[in-house]
């Protein structure tokens, strides 16, 4: 299954720094995969934070960018 606009919700936007919800019925691996988030880049900083919940596991992961996709690393 592929991303959802639908799913894609914000929950918090203060000083350029955006917190998203993302809900999905694809397993964490999926979507956190490179690209997965591309049809909405221009919505998404590097440095927002999306909380994921999806079949397998949730998750907190901070939005950056590799090349031109955007990818979804794990919070330190």
């Amino acid at each position: 299954m592929a991303f959802q606009n639908k799913n894609l919700s914000v929950i918090a936007y203060a000083n350029g720094f955006t917190l998203w919800h993302y809900v999905s019925d694809e397993k964490i691996a999926a979507i956190t995969t490179a690209g997965y988030f591309d049809s909405v880049k221009t919505l998404m900083n590097i440095g927002d934070v999306i909380i994921i919940n999806a079949t397998d596991n949730t998750a907190l992961r901070k939005v950056g960018v590799t090349g031109d996709k955007i990818t979804l690393a794990a919070l330190a």
